[in-house]
């Protein structure tokens, strides 16, 4: 485990430590700084870090925490910010940079579509308003990767704080929203061809609509608006399966299609085109 700096850092320099690493495709030996030691100390990182980087957001990832985080934490999810560049239509051949020396994983997700505008208005939101706001729904995979290779290891905090550890979102067919909210819909996950697993998205701890409505939880704690076409990536259906350059993932919704992509190493400046 990376060892803490005594050292206090600002939300300002960790924020420019993550942007400077992942620009400039370096790996990060240690955390920038103190660990944040709450919710609103991560988030202040990360929105820090999503002024400074040059891109708009597009959707947003939602992850698991898991013990022993839960209870202190009072969640058990968390977000971080999926930009327009890193937005890919799946397509034969599709590369997906991850960081050498850093963290990368692989992660086939149900999508949600956002078919509405929501105002950060409502404080509480129940599952079956969360569902109300899905437009669409679509196969995806979340490339996971951070340039602080431990960043898994050092908690959910830490995670927040470097982007929720997103690199990219590769989207798919689409789904029925009414399976697609239910879970019903039975993945496959493989690397290098070898199936690494499989499950339904009811492995998930209230289904994709739970992290849909934990995420609108989220924003309007902090304020923030989510406009129709949002993409919302509701958790590892299969698990997180790390993953290392050269090696090439696929994620199957069994009746419905197979989406690929190889993992590349990330690039300095390394700026994906914006999906179609």
């Amino acid at each position: 485990m990376v060892k803490q700096p005594s050292a206090v850092a600002s939300p300002d320099l960790r924020a420019r430590a993550f942007v400077r690493a992942r620009s400039c495709a370096q790996p990060l030996a240690d955390y920038p700084g103190a660990i944040p030691t709450s919710l609103a100390e991560a988030y202040s990182i990360q929105e820090e870090a999503i002024r400074r980087w040059p891109d708009v957001v597009a959707g947003w990832k939602i992850g698991r925490i898991n013990a022993p985080w839960t209870e202190p934490l009072g969640t058990d999810r968390l977000a971080g910010p999926v930009f327009r560049k890193h937005v890919h239509q799946a397509v034969a051949g599709l590369a997906m940079p991850i960081f050498v020396g850093g963290f990368g994983a692989v992660e086939g997700e149900v999508v949600l579509v956002l078919g509405r505008d929501v105002a950060p208005d409502q404080s509480r939101w129940t599952h079956e308003e969360a569902a109300a706001v899905v437009g669409s729904a679509r196969l995806g995979i979340e490339v996971a990767s951070s340039p602080l290779g431990a960043i898994n290891d050092l908690g959910p905090l830490v995670t927040i704080s470097d982007f929720g550890n997103n690199n990219g979102l590769v989207l798919g067919p689409a789904l029925d929203v009414k399976a697609a909210l239910a879970g019903d819909y039975a993945f496959e996950t493989r690397i290098d061809g070898a199936l690494v697993g499989s499950a339904t998205a009811t492995s998930i701890p209230g289904g994709p609509v739970e992290s849909l409505r934990a995420l609108l939880d989220i924003c309007s704690a902090r304020g923030l608006a989510l406009p129709a076409g949002t993409l919302v990536s509701t958790g590892a259906v299969t698990g997180v399966h790390v993953v290392n350059p050269g090696q090439a993932a696929a994620v199957t919704v069994l009746g419905v299609g197979t989406i690929e992509c190889e993992l590349v190493a990330a690039r300095v400046n390394d700026a994906p085109s914006a999906a179609a």
